[in-house]
């Protein structure tokens, strides 16, 4: 991989640490949802094996409060019928625990609450065991995940995903650019990296359990600060849901920053990318047509994730101001991308996003900066503001 890839020159953000919870909030446990005392026995047992304190909910009701800040869930099979109906949003990290083995339900009833394993005890018991163990290891300070998707085919959301990646690697921040879309060809592209040595998905597709983070970054082929995980030029594969959410957890336990690159149809393991997102752009040319679209690939990015917005790249040919596309779409303006004359021949060329002065990259700039150094992450409606 040529050097003159990327930028030698160190852009001035300031990356701030998380902010660790507050005294006055309990540390977070893993939920266990169960009305049966048995298995409830059963899965206690096993917490305990595992030194871990877990929280308990008998009911769809009592589990909500803490359905989204658990570093894991385990439902019992007893309850899945009960939370598939309850409407809880989609998240990572969710496991149904159960006894019945090679019951086919079963695994409907997995997928229609969104668990990423299913546990028959007696026999997934040390597998479990260690899950929860592992549970705990992931808390603690976490890098952020951005997810960019686009609005419509050809709305620039790879190469907004990789500039994202860029920019924040030239600010010395260890970052991890995550291809999640099978059909978009590899974002490796965009940095002439499709020969660069190390793995892609199809050697990681069917990872289950934990992965270590610094070795994974070995593992994949990195530019600098930025290891970058695509894929290779063979068939299409499906990448299991728990792959996706193993390579998440690494990824964010040893980077600062992981930008997923989407699919606008999500299949099983783009839904767990979305899930764990802290925040998702939704990339819309300033056309009607594209606001169109956009409107389905949104109503799918929202039911899973809490924090969308959206990024409208210019022309505008008909005039469509991007507080308009954004009013349409119902969510929160992150800003306005105005077109860069010689950006397409520089990625034809090989040449990464946003290593030129540009509105490419101020845009960048300012979203990373804002995101990381203020309460926005837990303010959606605090949107960013780009060139206009």
């Amino acid at each position: 991989m040529p050097s003159s890839v990327l930028p030698s020159q160190r852009l001035p953000i300031q990356w701030l640490p998380h902010q660790p919870p507050s005294a006055d909030e309990p540390p977070s446990r893993p939920l266990v949802v169960t009305a049966d005392p048995e298995l409830l026995d059963d899965v206690l047992r096993l917490a305990a094996a595992a030194g871990v304190d877990v929280e308990v909910a008998a009911d769809p009701v009592a589990a909500r409060p803490s359905w989204a800040r658990s570093p894991l869930v385990l439902v019992g099979d007893d309850v899945a019928a009960a939370m598939g109906r309850a409407g809880l949003r989609r998240r990572a990290d969710v496991v149904l625990v159960g006894r019945v083995l090679g019951d086919l339900p079963m695994w409907q009833r997995a997928l229609d609450i969104g668990a990423e394993h299913v546990a028959v005890l007696p026999d997934a018991e040390p597998w479990l065991i260690s899950r929860i163990a592992d549970s705990l290891s992931r808390e603690g300070p976490r890098g952020v995940v951005v997810g960019v998707v686009g609005g419509r085919g050809g709305a620039g959301a790879s190469t907004l995903a990789a500039a994202l990646a860029v920019v924040a690697m030239s600010g010395a921040t260890q970052t991890m650019l995550l291809d999640a879309d099978p059909f978009g060809g590899g974002v490796d592209l965009m940095f002439g990296g499709e020969h660069a040595a190390g793995l892609r998905w199809p050697q990681l597709a069917n990872s289950r359990g934990r992965l270590a983070g610094h070795e994974l970054l070995q593992a994949v082929p990195c530019l600098g600060e930025l290891a970058v995980l695509s894929w290779d030029r063979g068939d299409p594969l499906e990448v299991r849901p728990s792959a996706m959410s193993s390579v998440l957890a690494a990824a964010r336990a040893v980077c600062g920053l992981v930008v997923v690159d989407l699919p606008r149809r999500l299949d099983d393991a783009s839904q767990v990318a979305v899930a764990d997102a802290d925040v998702v752009l939704l990339v819309v040319p300033a056309e009607i047509r594209a606001a169109a679209a956009a409107a389905r690939v949104a109503a799918q990015v929202t039911s899973l994730c809490d924090d969308v917005r959206v990024v409208v790249r210019g022309p505008a040919p008909g005039g469509l101001r991007p507080a308009d596309v954004a009013s349409a779409l119902g969510l929160p303006l992150a800003g306005f991308i105005k077109p860069e004359r010689y950006l397409a021949a520089a990625l034809e060329q090989g040449h990464a996003p946003a290593i030129a002065p540009g509105p490419l990259r101020s845009f960048c700039r300012r979203f990373l900066r804002e995101l990381l150094v203020s309460d926005i992450r837990r303010d959606p409606s605090a949107s960013v503001r780009g060139s206009q």
